[in-house]
């Protein structure tokens, strides 16, 4: 079986020849189909790489089925294809990222093959597929497997660099979980981050993360942060920021260097209630950082009232800005709104010299993405921080 496989769910036969035709030429296994219940069971037993839906559809429209590959937990790299319009495409996309699959990109109808090889190209958001599920494979990670993951320390973890757009420089790295799970393999934190907050494991999982991150963040240049991402159920334990600090005290890494980044969506979701806790993070010198921001509703009478040092733009908007208007404008705003409240802002899934030359253009500070580096294990992490060493001149604070 090939390593690329690729399923095209659309009604239009001659499209879906010819996205088949242009994925074979890029090496992929193809399957098409115009049957809902055909595609759905294509998605569980042949477990493509990628997918290809069109969202108008005669029975089940593309937001339908997209949300059916939500609730499956299906972690395939998406295209969404139409013809209805850019607007609709990208209101579409949102809608899927936000329910947590990759979403490689959109598809206007009609296209030119090079922009389907390009989308078929591997991307920040691309993943490894685990073994072909089947049987009890099929059922999702329980709550007894996270609790003996959480003893058995299950958990790894790889590195992300974000570099001073200024500079190109390394300004730090986000610590990015994985679970090895035993049955089904290396599994993406949307599958059982929502499983510890329900069960009231998040604490234990967080301070896991943070004791691993730490112990290998300790040696590396006093210039460099490490971005740790938090929950919202975090913040419910009043002894969390102590614990945090205790943690960076043992492993003698001053909490300035560590950046907690939590999602806008749950920063906003009780504002209030989470408002001492991110204060007391604050006494004690850690910086916050609002992740995914522009997905969720906040204002900036509820931003302004947030302790956080960073607003990091969503990968969504990253990726479309040079193609769509309504995008760019997003970024730009963001940046501005950043810049009014003395935040930093860095940006994710830049994949190219032309978004980062424009982001910089517009003032963001820092940034992500496969354009400077993919997630790497620590002992390479490393050596390209090390290659890439901030200096002086790009060691300006985050907030």
């Amino acid at each position: 079986m090939s390593e690329r496989r690729l399923l095209v769910l659309d009604d239009d036969a001659a499209v879906a020849h010819t996205v088949g035709f242009v994925a074979m030429s890029r090496g992929f296994e193809v399957r098409s189909t115009a049957s809902a219940q055909e595609f759905f069971e294509s998605v569980e037993r042949w477990a493509p790489t990628h997918i290809a839906v069109d969202l108008v559809m005669p029975g089940m429209d593309g937001i339908e089925i997209l949300r059916a590959l939500a609730n499956a937990g299906c972690t395939a790299r998406i295209i969404v294809m139409s013809g209805v319009g850019a607007k609709i495409l990208e209101a579409a996309s949102q809608v899927a990222r936000e329910r947590g699959l990759r979403i490689g990109g959109i598809l206007p109808k009609p296209f030119k093959p090079a922009a389907l090889r390009a989308l078929l190209e591997d991307s920040p958001e691309s993943v490894s597929r685990p073994p072909v599920a089947t049987g009890r494979d099929a059922v999702g990670p329980t709550d007894a497997e996270l609790e003996q993951a959480l003893r058995e320390d299950q958990f790894l973890l790889h590195y992300q660099p974000k570099v001073t757009l200024a500079t190109r420089r390394a300004a730090g790295v986000e610590a990015l979980v994985r679970w090895q799970h035993p049955r089904l393999g290396t599994t993406g934190p949307e599958r059982f981050i929502p499983m510890a907050e329900r069960s009231g494991r998040m604490d234990r999982l967080t301070h896991r993360i943070t004791e691993r991150a730490l112990a290998w963040f300790a040696p590396l240049d006093a210039g460099l942060t490490l971005a740790i991402n938090i929950s919202a159920r975090n913040l419910d334990d009043v002894s969390f920021a102590d614990v945090m600090h205790e943690q960076c005290r043992r492993r003698d890494v001053p909490p300035e260097r560590v950046v907690l980044e939590l999602t806008e969506t749950s920063a906003m979701q009780d504002a209030a209630a989470a408002l001492d806790i991110l204060t007391r993070l604050r006494l004690k010198g850690f910086r916050l950082s609002i992740d995914d921001f522009g997905t969720g509703w906040s204002t900036m009478t509820q931003l302004s009232k947030l302790p956080v040092s960073e607003l990091k733009v969503d990968r969504s908007f990253v990726a479309s800005m040079a193609s769509s208007g309504e995008s760019r404008k997003i970024v730009e705003s963001t940046i501005s709104l950043a810049r009014s409240l003395g935040l930093a802002t860095v940006a994710e899934g830049v994949e190219d010299t032309a978004t980062a030359d424009l982001l910089a253009a517009l003032g963001c500070d820092f940034a992500q993405g496969y354009l400077f580096a993919r997630p790497m294990e620590g002992a390479a992490a490393a050596r390209w921080l090390g290659d890439h060493s901030p200096g002086d001149s790009s060691r300006a604070t985050c907030g």
